[in-house]
């Protein structure tokens, strides 16, 4: 049978709960037509890099399934019907995937980079405003002399009688 990777897209107020839901739908409506999902991954809640009827963020659900293509056209059928999801996408592809998916090791790899006391500068000591410096970063020109010029020194004064940038003539 053919092989197929399937990703649909669930509305951000959509439960967990309504998402497993709609997954174990469709995984029925697979095995009732003679094939089977090999695996499922939930991605979770995420960002959308634009907004899709009104959402800004999606739960997004990875379905590997080894079934005939009756059965990928009548899940997406019924995902047209449905008004939990949004969009949706599959592709038959040769063999499928061993292990995680790269979605999941990317949430595997950001979540050692916090492990480490890495990443957002937000985190340290003083936040990103710059706490151990002088004047604590940008603050919109609250002081003398229009901002913060640290240790170089006042502005020399402008000199508006300077003759005009000279030229390169061909």
């Amino acid at each position: 049978m053919p092989l197929y990777e399937h990703v649909f897209l669930a509305r951000q107020d959509a439960s967990t709960q309504q998402v497993e839901e709609l997954t174990t739908q469709m995984t029925g409506i697979v095995e009732g037509l003679g094939g089977k999902v090999v695996k499922m991954e939930n991605w979770g809640l995420r960002s959308l890099t634009y907004r899709m009827n009104k959402n800004r963020k999606a739960h997004f659900v990875l379905l590997n399934i080894d079934a005939p293509s009756a059965a990928v056209a009548e899940i997406e059928r019924q995902e047209r019907i449905s008004e939990d999801v949004i969009r949706y996408i599959s592709v038959r592809v040769e063999e499928h995937e061993e292990g995680p998916s790269a979605m999941m090791r990317k949430a595997d790899r950001d979540r050692d980079r916090d492990d480490r006391g890495g990443g957002f500068r937000g985190d340290r000591e003083g936040g990103f405003r710059g706490g151990d410096r002088e004047g604590g970063g940008f603050r919109g020109g609250d002081r003398e002399g229009g901002g913060f010029r640290g240790d170089r020194g006042p502005r020399r004064p402008r000199d508006d009688d300077a003759p005009p940038a000279a030229t390169v003539e061909e």
